[in-house]
């Protein structure tokens, strides 16, 4: 069994790239749209709601939990594979590398919450695989707005970032929430290049992970009870050949 938590339903993008290559398994998905948007909160308060939601899922029975959200990522990952030896934790981080190891010419722009640009987990990486073409671009409320699915705000964010990086060439989606709007991206940002750190979560698991069920199975729960969220999050996955169970 496989958990999966998000600060809301922006994690069924990870989802979605993992189910591509791992086929009938049990899944459970944790929104805390509750608490949504993590990237403005201090650290602590992100690493005891996240523990929180972990100790749920290895309630519930999950083995393997993969941490969707790359702000409760770069803040909690280390701290929670101390606490949870026995537990595999995946986590996502912004697929930076990707653009420098294949060479990606031209203004890359690094579209992340605040918190996850400014932990110590991503400042390493950011090191590492930098250039002079990097831009660090801190999105503050995008997450939220996605989340809220706030139409005008997500066009005035957009409009905005076109007129302050028009030659942009390359975006890092650096929450797990922006790749539900990159269709509006490519509205402002005609030949970008997209770069998603949930593919890399899913080939990880696809080495780890040997068990199958004999169908698929996807648990859905939210901590605000939202029934709209619940019928979002359906919506954006493939409701073909799996049971689902709804909380």
């Amino acid at each position: 069994m496989i958990g999966i938590l998000d600060s809301g339903i922006g994690g069924v993008t990870v989802l979605n790239h993992i189910r591509k290559l791992l086929k009938h398994q049990h899944f459970i998905y944790y929104s805390d749209s509750k608490n949504n948007p993590y990237g403005e909160k201090p650290e602590q308060e992100i690493y005891d709601m996240v523990k929180n939601i972990v100790e749920y899922l290895i309630q519930k029975g999950c083995q393997t939990i993969v941490i969707a959200c790359n702000t409760a990522s770069a803040i909690c990952s280390s701290r929670l594979r101390k606490e949870y030896p026995t537990i595999r934790i995946i986590a996502i981080e912004p697929a930076l590398k990707v653009v420098k190891d294949r060479q990606y010419k031209g203004l890359t722009l690094v579209l992340a919450t605040s918190a996850t640009l400014k932990s110590q987990k991503f400042l390493n990486t950011y090191q590492k695989y930098k250039t002079e073409q990097t831009v660090l671009v801190p999105c503050k409320g995008l997450a939220n707005d996605i989340e809220e699915n706030n139409q005008e705000k997500i066009n005035e964010f957009l409009q905005n970032l076109k007129k302050e990086y028009p030659e942009t060439k390359n975006i890092v989606l650096g929450c797990t929430h922006y790749p539900l709007i990159q269709n509006r991206i490519l509205e402002y940002f005609k030949e970008v290049n997209f770069f998603d750190g949930g593919i890399g979560v899913s080939r990880l698991l696809q080495k780890e992970i040997q068990d199958k069920n004999q169908k698929e199975v996807i648990e859905f729960i939210d901590s605000s009870e939202s029934i709209e969220k619940q019928n979002r999050f359906y919506n954006y996955i493939n409701n073909e050949n799996k049971e689902i169970k709804k909380s």
